[in-house]
């Protein structure tokens, strides 16, 4: 018993000396979580570099657009054909993908060899190789003269301009085919394959190995957003926001970014935590000074530095007894895999002296422990530096979504990670201590990057497809600039009908006289009460208006409409309206004082004179009036109609008319504002071409079917209304949201035109535009709220031209009128829509200078709302009444 005690004391005490001895002698290999850190840091420094348009061509991590813009969402469907090139075999695959209401893939795949004079020989007898091995493969399995998309794999760093097309930037590994470099591979494999006459297919993406490992493990698992391959070569890659990468034009949405990270410290960011063993390695590899980070990683080269290391160890009396082997002098005979095998748990010691012995080595029990722990101090220095440059992607990804906290999966694949015993629980243990914030599941990539390459081939075509129909639907909202001239004239015609006595009730666009006659000229001066009613709330408004500098001073209060009054008599209304005004008398001490009153009424109104109104279209009695006019003070003018009040909740539009073209009015002398009431147009149907049957579900369940049409598709009563109904339509073709309608989006009104406003913004990131969705009851992902955005975009962009060829028939009708060649004129514009949408007023004073070229149109927004033009117009009123009494 005391023997065994006194063995086994032997063997813990020469094994500790052992360790020490090779953690002496390897200090610099050893790297604490500080130093992990610091390279997470510099990694993070090296990726914003690679990202910018400015710095990329001195970034040493290149982060190359691989314009992969989705992952793949589970309604992928068809046959795709995939090429693999990048390690020592080449593989044809043949991926059959199928929805069926689950996720389900087939495949077939076959291996082809990668001789050395074919990968080291000329770049177009490489390519013709390739072409070879598919045709080979696709008369095995009977698939010739059947057209087939194909995605190819491609493990080496290249330069995108789009999907299908790549720049070879440099060969790594062991390939060197002569006469690729700084050429498109794409065009390559497409010249050899046509060699092949019977062989058909398309070409559609180009993917490097660690996008097909994320693209693979995403069809698994949608929260995979990140690649990593640690095999023979290593690389990452992950999903980056469009808005930060500046070598790719366009802001909305993500793209895959391969990072490249096998070139990391190529600039000598890590030189001092590189080795004497690194740089031996590194002078005697194919590509000295290149890919210095892989050389610390990836399995091509942990045998070889471990077998440097062992060779100066032996020489320098620390191994062996100071003996050598002409197998540990000879470059590439410790594999990694036999770094694997000396690390197993059990027979890792047994398999050490095994290895040792085929090198022709004389181990001891002692050697074997201190080669073991060598290989263990390799591969764990490998997996920290992977980790420290993953846990920056991460941290990334993380800032990227504004999140406290992140859930995300990474894909992974590679010989290392998956032979390595030790290895992935090495990693996943340094990641989670570096980046503590983040949730992260390591899902293995069963059936390797070929079928990752089919994946973002099949997520192509669906995009492709999906991106079709979408185009469609949009394309209903593109108006032509023909179309545009179209309304304009038609629109030009309605104000003639309106304007004449003989077609004014024929007319949509009712034309009704204001009796306003009068502009302000700055000499307008006095106390003035206004009232504007139109919303959901009523406002009196006491405005001081001092002659000379124009300067006008307002006080006001806003009162709630109840509904019931709303929706009830006019005599109820008027009595609440005249209790307001009473109420907001006494407010402001006015009691019993005697004042000029404007009202601003925005509804549809025939006017007799400036101050009598018939309010039919309310069935208010004609002379309700009366009661505003004696309670609270001297009515000057009755009603404002809306003055300019335009782009709002609803649409109108007024002008200054020749009195000689009005037929409703007697005189011809002057010119009085004209109440457009352009919101009736098209009611006859003269407008049907454009309105799209989107248009008509929402005149249908309006309020006034088939009235109002033109406010219909104008106004911001409506377009959010619009966009609802198309992307009810787009989701029920499965274009959106999965396919699920949620109960909310069935819901009228619920998508609010101020939403399209806040979408719609250039500072709103995609991440916030989904949080408006959710708001909503959608849950989108990425990709939706690209697609929500651009049908916001596509309805308020219409909106804007349609207004513009209404203004613009306006402007020409003005111009013609005073014959001139030549017009300026500035109009006057109020309403939510035009002051909040961030891209209206510029859509509205681009669609004006098009369709009327001669006129120099100035949009000014009314700062104080119509309120303020009634209390005007009734100072203007009085101004002309106070001059006909003088003369």
């Amino acid at each position: 018993m005391f023997a065994i005690h006194l063995m086994a004391f032997y063997f813990s005490k020469l094994k500790e000396d052992q360790i020490k001895k090779v953690d002496r002698f390897l200090y610099h290999m050893r790297l604490s979580d500080e130093t992990l850190l610091d390279i997470m840091a510099r990694f993070q420094a090296e990726m914003q570099k690679g990202l910018g348009k400015d710095t990329n061509p001195t970034a040493s991590v290149k982060m190359l657009p691989t314009f992969v813009r989705a992952i793949p969402d589970g309604s992928e469907n068809g046959e795709f054909l995939s090429l693999d090139l990048g390690g020592s075999k080449f593989r044809v695959l043949k991926v059959q993908v199928s929805e069926e209401g689950k996720r389900n893939v087939q495949m077939e795949s076959q291996f082809y060899p990668t001789p050395n004079e074919i990968i080291r020989g000329n770049g177009s007898e490489l390519f013709d190789y390739i072409a070879d091995c598919l045709a080979d493969f696709m008369k095995t399995r009977g698939l010739k003269h059947k057209k087939f998309p194909l995605g190819l794999t491609f493990s080496f760093p290249c330069r995108q301009t789009k999907l299908e097309e790549g720049i070879l930037l440099s060969w790594t590994k062991k390939f060197k085919a002569r006469g690729v470099q700084d050429t498109d591979v794409v065009s390559c494999l497409t010249k050899a394959v046509k060699k092949h006459k019977d062989i058909d297919v398309d070409i559609l993406t180009l993917v490097n190995d660690t996008v097909g490992t994320m693209m693979t493990c995403a069809y698994d698992d949608p929260y995979c957003e990140v690649g990593v391959i640690i095999g023979t070569g290593t690389n990452a890659c992950y999903m980056e926001d469009m808005s930060n990468i500046d070598l790719v034009e366009g802001d909305e949405g993500r793209m895959c970014i391969n990072t490249e990270w096998g070139a990391f410290g190529d600039d000598g960011t890590l030189e001092d935590i590189r080795t004497e063993f690194d740089r031996e390695l590194d002078l005697g590899s194919l590509n000295p000074g290149k890919q210095l980070f892989e050389k610390m990683i990836s399995g091509l080269y942990l045998g070889e530095l471990v077998r440097i290391i062992l060779l100066k160890m032996a020489k320098a009396g620390l191994l062996f007894g100071g003996k050598k082997s002409s197998a540990l002098h000879t470059k590439g005979k410790i594999e990694t895999r036999h770094v694997a095998a000396m690390e197993k748990y059990k027979e890792g010691l047994a398999n050490t002296r095994e290895i040792l012995t085929d090198l022709g080595l004389e181990p001891s029990e002692a050697d074997c422990i201190a080669v073991q722990h060598v290989c263990t101090i390799v591969s764990f220095r490998s997996a920290n530096l992977c980790a420290a440059a993953l846990a920056a992607i991460l941290t990334r990804l993380r800032e990227n979504k504004k999140l406290e906290r992140l859930r995300t999966t990474v894909g992974m694949d590679g010989t290392l990670y998956k032979i390595h015993p030790q290895y992935p629980k090495r990693l996943h243990k340094v990641v989670r201590r570096l980046v503590p914030n983040c949730d992260v599941r390591f899902l293995l990539s069963e059936s390797g990057s070929t079928k990752g390459a089919a994946m973002v081939t099949a997520v192509a075509s669906r995009v492709q497809a999906q991106r079709k129909q979408i185009d469609k639907v949009l394309a209903l909202f593109q108006l032509t600039r023909e179309q545009l001239m179209d309304v304009q004239g038609k629109m030009r015609r309605e104000f003639e009908y309106g304007l004449k006595r003989d077609t004014h009730l024929m007319a949509t666009v009712k034309m009704l006289p204001t009796y306003v006659c009068g502009m302000p000229d700055g000499t307008e001066k006095g106390k003035f009460l206004a009232l504007d009613l139109g919303g959901t709330n009523f406002r009196v408004l006491l405005v001081k208006i001092r002659s000379g500098r124009r300067s006008v001073r307002m006080y006001n209060k806003i009162f709630a409409i109840p509904l019931e009054i709303m929706q009830g008599t006019g005599e109820e209304l008027f009595d609440h309206i005249v209790q307001c005004i009473a109420d907001f008398l006494d407010y402001m001490g006015l009691k019993g004082v005697q004042l000029p009153l404007g009202f601003t009424f925005s509804f549809p109104c025939r006017q007799t004179s400036i101050d009598k109104v018939k309010m039919e279209t309310i069935g208010i009695p004609s002379d309700r009036h009366k009661l505003v006019m004696t309670e609270p003070g001297k009515i000057v003018l009755a009603v404002c109609l809306g003055f300019l009040k335009l782009l709002g909740t609803g649409s109108n539009m007024c002008y200054m008319e020749e009195m000689r073209n009005i037929e409703l009015v007697e005189g011809d002398e002057g010119k009085m504002c004209i109440n457009t009431e352009w919101g009736g147009f098209g009611d006859n149907g003269c407008i049907d071409d454009i309105r799209t049957q989107y248009d008509e579900k929402v005149d249908e369940g309006s309020l006034n079917p088939g009235k109002q049409r033109y406010e219909k598709m104008t106004s911001g009563m409506y377009l959010g209304e619009i966009v609802r109904q198309i992307l009810i339509d787009l989701t029920k073709q499965g274009l959106l949201f999965r396919g699920q309608i949620s109960e909310r989006l069935r819901t009228r009104g619920i998508f609010e035109t101020k939403f399209l406003s806040q979408i719609e913004s250039d500072r709103l990131a995609l991440l916030q535009v989904r949080s408006i969705l959710q708001q909503l009851g959608l849950d989108s992902t990425c990709e939706d709220s690209i697609v929500v955005k651009e049908v916001c975009g596509a309805v308020s962009r219409r909106a804007a031209q349609l207004y513009g060829a209404g203004l613009a028939a306006v402007v020409e009708k003005k111009r013609e009128d005073q014959g001139l060649e030549y017009l300026k004129i500035t109009v006057g514009v109020d309403g939510t829509l035009y002051k909040l949408h961030p891209h209206f007023s510029r859509i509205l004073q681009e669609t004006v200078k098009e369709l009327a070229p001669r006129c120099d149109v100035t949009l000014m927004l009314s700062e104080d709302g119509s309120g303020k033009g009634a209390a005007l117009i009734t100072a203007v009123a009085k101004r002309l009444q106070q001059a006909q009494k003088e003369n």
